[in-house]
């Protein structure tokens, strides 16, 4: 009997191990992946584990401002990329862009080491779809903060990628290949930054940096410090704030959230209304990624802006306790 509980603990492994290559590989069927209890699975715990272990680099590889300032650039970077792109463009389509500017987001996104594109959306979507309700994934309201913050991402039944909720997207197999092998741009990237800190280290001797450096902090830190701002988008914003629509659900609008996120706080906001690609609907609410992508537009690589709604003024949707 014990070998049999041996034998079954050792496939389990080689399954998630081989996930960590194939998102998509699931051997006993994505549909019993998703039916498997809500509960923190140690082995999918583990790639949480070598992000934020990996920052005690830090102890080796000590620290120069180009260092730093590579970390605190690459954060914004990359949140721009997980506000405008993985948010607001691959979830809700608040904007069009052509194939190839599609791929280079994806690839971008690819960096934030959030999983592919198409699995950030469908899990999305399905969050928007059941706000806080019992099949809410993050749920502050349903599970707690930290299962909110971080633990769902850690279990089994949320893994797979729900193709049926981005027909729009998985139609494009570049995509689809990003999205099934998203450990493959992570990589690439923690390589080039090694890269880039060892060349640095010999043509630049006066820069301080070094390979390891630049992977502790490019990579390491500004990773990890990028995946609890998201985060926080899914726990804090669902319960620090306040309210201007009734949702019926428990997100909340607040400033500092949207100076970590680049515009994301305004949470409440985009509950009521989704399908625009402004977030802040006021003048005083700071939406940096909605300037950015404003400014973009003015290029041709983005174009057909979803505006917010005239409803969102003059309806009678605001909360009954809220002001403008």
């Amino acid at each position: 009997m014990s070998d049999n509980v041996l034998i079954r603990a050792l496939k389990h492994v080689k399954t998630s191990m081989t996930q960590w290559v194939d998102s998509d590989y699931h051997p006993e069927g994505a549909l019993a992946l998703k039916n498997k209890p809500e509960q923190v699975e140690w082995v999918r715990t583990l790639p949480f584990l070598i992000l934020h272990l990996g920052c005690l680099g830090v102890i080796w590889t000590g620290w120069s401002w180009t260092a730093v300032l590579t970390a605190i650039s690459l954060y914004f970077i990359r949140m721009f990329s997980v506000t405008g792109f993985f948010h607001r463009y691959f979830s809700h389509r608040t904007f069009s862009t052509s194939r190839f500017m599609q791929f280079v987001f994806a690839v971008w996104c690819g960096t934030c080491v959030q999983r592919g594109a198409l699995w950030w959306a469908a899990s999305h979507r399905h969050h928007h779809q059941h706000s806080d309700d019992p099949e809410d994934k993050h749920s502050v309201r349903q599970q707690g903060f930290l299962w909110a913050h971080i633990g769902w991402i850690t279990c089994s039944k949320n893994f797979p990628t729900d193709y049926g909720r981005i027909k729009d997207l998985s139609k494009f197999p570049e995509l689809v290949y990003l999205n099934r092998f998203d450990l493959l741009v992570p990589i690439l990237f923690a390589v080039s930054l090694t890269g880039i800190g060892t060349l640095l280290h010999h043509v630049a001797p006066d820069l301080g940096v070094t390979g390891g450096q630049l992977l502790v902090w490019g990579f390491f830190i500004s990773t990890t410090v990028l995946f609890h701002g998201t985060a926080c988008i899914n726990s804090l914003a669902h319960v620090f704030g306040s309210r201007r629509y009734e949702t019926g659900d428990d997100s909340k609008n607040s400033l500092v959230l949207s100076l970590i996120t680049l515009g994301e706080g305004w949470h409440n906001n985009h509950h009521m209304h989704m399908s625009c690609v402004r977030q802040g609907f006021f003048w005083w609410e700071v939406d940096i990624t909605y300037y950015l992508l404003k400014m973009m537009s003015w290029t041709g690589l983005i174009w057909d802006l979803r505006p917010v709604p005239k409803s969102a003024y003059t309806k009678l949707e605001l909360h009954p306790k809220a002001g403008n």
